[in-house]
């Protein structure tokens, strides 16, 4: 029987394993482990790829976020913190560290409900938070690209400009997304990217980046990632030991040159799961924003009809691995209880999110034949 797991690296290292064999030969001659040379390589690509004057390595995705938020706080308040009276909006429907990292830097997560469709956060309704009795003192807003999609920046934007807000993109899901032209993560104060290695670029082991295009912040960045401070015998912050590895920057650069044709393929993936599941009866297929160009970190469909467990476990039975992205809310977690956290009115989109999407396979290498075959296995489910 055939199995199509959700993602082949083995495959994509042997796509590419001239070029990252031969950066980690590089690393291996010169030998210089913390901040060689490929990190600053590294920084200026991607630097120059998004259109930003400062890209920032780190040693996640999740310490990219914290960071982003600490820069604000001791740029914004002159505090090394923010406290538990600031507010920073985003969505319920991510990944844990999207919500942990407002925690982390002292501030309160406000969740907002998503769009049913896009599963991104409800730009209408942070609106109606933002001007409603309810409102505390918001500082902030995190929109989460979610599976590859942008989010509204637009709108984001100008509620942003409007009540004088930051926003920190979180990129994790979408490195070499753009809305609009213009690439995610150069349009809010902050991206955080992660180079978890199952990311659209990913490496070896965690990595991530931090983008921006103010000067002042971007040096703060730089010192919290080295403990706090220019020199890290006499610091200045509070700081972390949050540096991309060489390492991990070689096989990044050996895997960059590959980024645009790799999402390309995730896009004629997804363009083939779309014209085989369009229109089918209980399930619902992607819906791509005409402004958003989607990168497909995932392909993700909804259950409208009959339990959402037993059919991705008939998928399994004929060797189609799924998985589900999220099966919990963020306000749904201990974490974020006992008032670490707010809401705003019904959350119900995120929840049932929760309950009935599940993604399919999209290897940027997988075959036409191999998505023919998940096809076929969901309308054999559905029809």
């Amino acid at each position: 029987m055939k199995q199509l797991p959700m993602l082949d690296l083995r495959l994509q290292y042997e796509y590419m394993k001239n070029d990252i064999d031969a950066a980690l030969k590089k690393c291996l001659d010169h030998q210089k482990w913390i901040l060689g040379p490929e990190v600053k390589e590294l920084e200026d690509k991607i630097a120059a790829y998004l259109g930003v004057k400062h890209c920032i390595g780190a040693s996640s995705g999740t310490e990219s976020l914290v960071m982003s938020l600490r820069a604000l706080s001791i740029s914004l308040t002159g505090r090394e913190f923010f406290d538990g009276t600031d507010e920073i909006i985003t969505t319920p429907f991510t990944f844990t560290a999207t919500g942990d990292t407002i925690l982390r830097a002292g501030a309160t997560p406000v969740f907002i409900d998503v769009d049913p469709d896009t599963y991104n956060i409800d730009v209408r309704k942070v609106r109606q938070y933002l001007t409603s009795p309810q409102k505390g003192k918001v500082v902030g807003i995190v929109p989460v690209h979610l599976y590859g999609q942008s989010c509204d920046m637009d709108e984001v934007m100008r509620l942003a400009g409007e009540f004088n807000l930051f926003v920190v993109e979180d990129v994790a899901q979408a490195f070499g997304g753009s809305w609009k032209g213009r690439k995610l993560g150069s349009i809010g104060d902050f991206g955080s990217f992660s180079f978890f290695p199952a990311k659209n670029l990913g490496g070896f082991g965690d990595g991530g980046i931090i983008s921006t295009n103010n000067d002042q912040t971007a040096e703060l960045v730089r010192m919290l990632l080295k403990h706090g401070g220019k020199d890290k015998y006499n610091v200045d912050h509070v700081g972390y030991n949050g540096r991309l590895d060489t390492l991990q920057a070689a096989i990044l650069l050996a895997k960059f040159k590959y980024i645009e044709e790799f999402n390309e393929r995730r896009g004629r993936v997804a363009g083939q799961y779309d014209n085989g599941l369009k229109g089918l009866d209980g399930i619902v297929t992607p819906r791509t924003l005409p402004d958003a160009q989607h990168v497909y970190h995932q392909y993700t469909l909804r259950c409208t009809r009959g339990d959402r467990d037993e059919f991705q476990k008939r998928l399994k039975d004929k060797g189609v691995s799924t998985m589900v992205y999220y099966p919990y809310p963020l306000h749904k977690m201990k974490v974020f209880g006992n008032g670490r956290s707010k809401t705003f009115g019904s959350l119900a989109n995120a929840e049932k999110a929760s309950e009935s999407v599940f993604s399919l396979p999209i290897e940027p290498l997988q075959s036409a034949e191999d998505t023919a075959y998940v096809i076929e296995c969901v309308k054999g489910l559905v029809s």
